[in-house]
This record gives structure tokens, C-alpha cells and sequence, in this order.
């Protein structure tokens, strides 16, 4: 049905006739109605605009007042730190003084005793007094591995300590500069870990540790700052990654080299080694750091029917490893007498990854490509529990703090986190990954890492189930390329034949190492398929172990 307007037009078109006043009449009309249409869509756009701008106005205001909050956490800290600099600065004067009046009182002593020994002598030569004040300008206070040094009494000898401070500063200043420029080039990611922690614990005092020695640092402190300033000091303490020893795992360029799995001992004495080798060999880390050899000679090893894919070490005994294979078997190995304790076979497919528990010894777990997660006892033939997922599992890992807690890494881009006192459903599962999850590892009993090939690692909180960083840096799209973690860092390899090392409080990496040999020309072909394989954090030291593909393994120390 046609508009009246419509209507209208059509009637004028067929000539009906409408007198002037009517005409007047209608464009009066009209002229109200365009106006009242044109007052309600001013209306309209001002009531869109009035609350964009209070929108706008809220958004600024909470920004302000963050910003507000956080310019007096920075105010409140820049006293307290500037507190603690004055602080040190007196003790440090109470220290010099002190060292003084020793060293004065120390010159009275012995020129007293050496007035005696004259004037009771009498007889004593010029040169022989000559000798005898040498041998009295003893060293008041050696230096004994590290610590401070006072020089012999004599001018030439003061001088040359003072000489030594001296050098000793410009070497102090050169490392304060060089950790100076690691933080402006991390500023940005430095800055969102101090304001983190100080927006989530603002005001709680920082709780002194039993047989926490740096008291003048951290007395008074706020928690969140004490927890920054300990991210600081280990973020700005490392700016590289040295090579202290290295090892041929084969013979170079041979694919059978590539070693896939690395791990310490119970006691980091000793590390196992297994790859496609279809060999599990076990070094004495002490020999490989002190004895130079150009290939050193596994104390123990032990051959399997297949390619090895994982191993773990039982925490308690010590002689106990466990190995999974390509062929989904789970082995548990003796490494004293070479032999196997137990054998798996329940898995239909691939094993990729073993895991022994931290505080049940007997207890292991197991993931493969046949999509289920499997719980072993030692004392038992079979499995004792049984996960059946819809996607290949890749890693599988314990819980450090407990039994009952598991992780497990899927081809389905997702971490899965079972109690495993109820399996019928996770407690939680982890999203974020855009391809497989090709590991898992415990920081602590809360902090959960994760790598993937979709080229980032991610760390999250089990404890609240929800995502802390994303780490990006390295190069993993197809591999599996090794992760380990310690208690502050992450360390993992790269398709770019690099180590990469990350802060867990830092998105972007804070070392790196290239693996190059002598016997590769970089300009070959090949020598860009080489990849980082795995890697192995020696417990909570600087020290960690690498492998690539070629079969190269180096012992890796963070270092100023």
C-alpha cells in the first residue's frame, strides 16, 4: 500500500486540482514536520555523543586514578629504596671506620712491641732491623675466596690495594652499566611486572625469611616491591649464556643423533641422554665439566628395542629411570645392573611422554598418540588408571607438591589438569595455544609452563586456573624442542638451532645461545634444519644442559 505521500504525488500528477491556500497549508505542515523530524535526530546524536563522553570521562577518570595509585606506589617506594640507599651508605662508613681503627690501633701495637725488642736488644744492626721491619708489615686481613682484603702496613703495599679498589670499582661500575641497559631494553616488560605486583599486594608488608641475611634491603619493604626488586636483581645478573663444556652424543651429521630427551639425576651427579639412538646414556656430569675430551664416554649404557621419546628419573631412587618409546612402551630401568625392573605395553601407539611422581615414588605417569593418559605403579604388572581424551597426548607431567595432580598436553591445543581422584572430567583445562601442546612443566606446585608449535610458551596458575604470560621469541612449528624450568626461569630450544632463556616474570627472552660447530658450513643447506632438541636446567643453579639434532650436547652456564 502506497505512502500518503506517494498518494499525494500521484493525485498531483494526474492534475488534481488544489488551491494556493491548500498548497500553503501543506508546506506549512511539512515544514513542522521536517523540522520536529530534524530536532529528534539532533537529539538523538547529542544523546549518542553525551554518553560517549561519559563513557570516555569514566574511562579517563579509572585510568587517572590508576595512574594516580600507581604514581604514589612509585613515590612510596623511591622513599623506601632511597631510605635503605642512605642506610647502606652509613653502614658501609660505620664499616670503613671500623676497618680503620683496626688497622691504626694494629701500626700502635707493633711499633710498641718493636720499641720493646730495641731497647731490650741494643745490639740489633741496621740491616737486620732492615729485614725485621719487613717481616713485621704482615697482612692484617687476607683475602680468602671473595671477601675483602686489607694490605701489608707498608706504603708501597697500601698503595697498591688501594690501586687494586680501585680497579676493582671500574669493574663494578662497568657491571652496574651493562645491567642498566638490560633494563631499558626491558623497560616496557619490567614496568607491567612492577605495577602487577604492586597492584596486587599494595600494602602488605614484606614478611623477613628465616635466615634472610639481607635485611637492610628489605626491611620495610612492601611485599610487592620485595618480589620485584628479586625479579630485578636475577632479570639483571645474567646477560649471557657461556659454554663451560661440550659433547658429541654420535657421529656427526647421522639423523640417528638426535637426542630427545635430557635429564639430571636425583642429585644432578649424573645425566641420562635418549634419542632415535635407541640408547640410553648416562654421564658423569663432573667428568664431562673437568676432563676435556673430544667425545666423552657414557659411565653407563643401556640399549632398547626402540626409538626413545622421554625420561624421568625417580626422585627416590636414585638408580630408577623410566623411559617411553616410540613403540608405546614404558620402561622403568635399573642403570646399576643395565637392566629393565618393569615393562608397559598397554599403550597402542607412540608413548611420548613419562613422567615419575616427585612424592610417590612408585607412582608414574604416561601419554601417547593412542589419546590416553596412563598411571603406573611399580609394585603392579598393569595400569592402575586409565584417561581416555579425544586428542594425542604429548606431555604429561605431576605435580611437584602432590600425587593426585596431573597435566596433560594435547594435540587439541589444550592443557588438561586432572585430579585423578575423580577422571571422569578435568578440574581445569588450560586454552590459549593456537596448535599442539608439545609440553608441560611445573615452576612450582601453582605455575604451571607450557610450549607449543605455535612458537610461544605459556606459564599459568593451576592454583587459580587462569593464564600469567605468554612468552614469544623462539621459532617452534613442527619440532619438539625441548623445555625445562626452574624456579625464575624458562629455558627452551628453537628451530633456529638456538637455547633460549626467559624470565618468568618477562615475555621476551633475556639470553640466548646459537648452536654452531667448526664442521658446519652455516652457508649448507642442511645447516638451517638444525634444531635445539632438548633441554635440562641443573635443579636451581645458572648451569643447564642442551642437545640439538646433530647430536651436540654443551653445558650451558648464565653468566654476567
Amino acid at each position: 500500500m502506497a505512502s500518503p505521500v506517494e498518494q499525494f504525488r500521484q493525485a498531483l500528477q494526474k492534475g488534481c486540482e488544489v488551491s494556493v491556500k491548500e498548497l500553503d497549508t501543506l508546506l506549512l505542515l511539512l515544514t513542522e514536520k521536517k523540522r520536529k523530524l530534524e530536532q529528534e535526530e539532533t537529539e538523538r546524536n547529542m544523546q549518542i555523543l553525551l554518553e560517549f563522553l561519559q563513557c570516555l570521562r569514566k574511562q579517563k577518570a579509572d585510568e587517572l586514578n590508576e595512574i594516580q595509585n600507581d604514581l604514589q606506589y612509585v613515590k612510596e617506594d623511591t622513599n623506601a629504596v632511597e631510605r635503605h640507599r642512605i642506610e647502606l651508605y652509613r653502614a658501609r662508613d660505620r664499616y670503613s671506620v671500623k676497618l680503620r681503627m683496626l688497622a691504626d690501633d694494629s701500626m700502635s701495637t707493633k711499633a710498641w712491641s718493636s720499641s720493646i725488642d730495641k731497647n731490650s736488644s741494643g745490639l740489633i744492626s741496621t740491616s737486620q732491623n732492615t729485614h725485621g721491619g719487613m717481616r713485621t708489615a704482615n697482612f692484617l686481613y687476607k683475602k680468602t675466596e671473595g671477601k675483602a682484603q686489607v694490605s701489608s702496613l707498608g706504603g708501597p703495599q697500601r698503595k697498591d690495594a688501594f690501586s687494586g679498589l680501585s680497579s676493582q670499582n671500574i669493574s663494578q661500575s662497568g657491571l652496574a652499566v651493562a645491567r642498566k641497559k638490560r633494563v631499558m631494553l626491558q623497560f616496557n616488560d619490567l614496568q607491567e611486572c612492577y605495577l602487577q605486583k604492586r597492584r596486587q599486594l599494595p600494602n602488605k608488608s614484606h614478611n623477613q625469611e628465616e635466615g634472610d641475611t639481607n635485611v637492610m634491603q628489605r626491611e620495610g619493604y612492601t611485599a610487592g616491591l620485595s618480589d620485584f626488586q628479586s625479579v630485578l636483581n636475577t632479570f639483571t645478573r645474567y646477560s649471557r649464556l657461556r659454554v663451560i663444556a661440550e659433547l658429541r652424543h654420535g657421529d656427526l651429521f647421522h639423523s640417528g643423533n638426535i637426542v630427545s630427551s635430557i635429564e639430571f639425576d636425583r642429585d644432578d651427579g649424573y645425566f641420562a641422554t635418549a634419542g632415535v639412538s635407541r640408547r640410553i646414556k648416562v654421564f658423569d656430569f663432573s667428568s664431562v665439566v673437568n676432563e676435556p675430551a673430544d667425545v666423552h664416554c657414557p659411565v653407563v649404557e643401556m640399549s632398547t628395542r626402540s626409538k626413545l621419546s622421554c625420561l624421568s628419573w625417580n626422585k627416590f631412587t636414585k638408580n630408577h629411570i623410566a623411559s617411553s618409546d616410540y613403540e608405546g612402551i614404558v620402561t622403568v630401568w635399573d642403570v646399576n645392573t643395565r637392566q629393565s625392573v618393569m615393562e608397559y605395553e598397554e599403550h597402542e601407539k607412540r608413548a611420548w611422554s613419562v613422567d615419575f611422581s616427585r612424592t610417590e615414588p612408585s607412582m608414574l605417569v604416561s601419554g601417547s598418540d593412542d589419546c590416553k593418559v596412563k598411571i603406573w605403579c611399580t609394585n603392579q604388572e598393569s595400569s592402575v588408571l586409565n584417561i581416555d581424551m579425544k586428542a594425542n597426548i604429548c606431555c604429561v607431567k605431576y605435580n611437584p607438591g602432590s600425587s593426585i595432580y596431573v597435566a596433560a598436553g594435547s594435540a587439541d591445543h589444550h592443557i588438561h589438569y586432572y585430579d585423578l581422584r575423580n577422571t571422569s572430567r578435568p578440574l581445569h583445562v588450560f586454552s590459549g595455544h593456537k596448535k599442539t601442546v608439545s609440553y608441560v612443566k611445573f615452576l612450582s606446585n601453582n605455575e604451571l609452563a607450557s610450549a607449543s608449535t605455535d612458537s610461544t610458551l605459556r606459564l599459568w596458575d593451576v592454583k587459580d586456573n587462569l593464564p600469567v604470560r605468554t612468552f614469544r621469541g623462539h621459532t617452534n612449528e613442527k619440532n619438539f624442542v625441548g623445555l625445562s624450568v626452574s624456579s625464575e626461569f624458562v629455558a627452551c630450544g628453537s628451530e633456529t638451532n638456538e637455547v633460549f632463556v626467559y624470565h618468568k616474570a618477562i615475555s621476551k627472552p633475556v639470553n640466548w645461545h646459537r648452536f654452531g660447530s667448526p664442521d658446519v658450513d652455516e652457508s649448507d643447506e642442511d645447516a638451517g634444519s638444525y634444531f635445539i632438541s632438548a633441554v635440562c636446567w641443573k635443579s636451581d643453579s645458572p648451569t643447564m644442559l642442551a642437545a640439538n639434532s646433530q647430536g651436540t650436547i654443551k653445558v650451558l652456564v648464565l653468566a654476567a
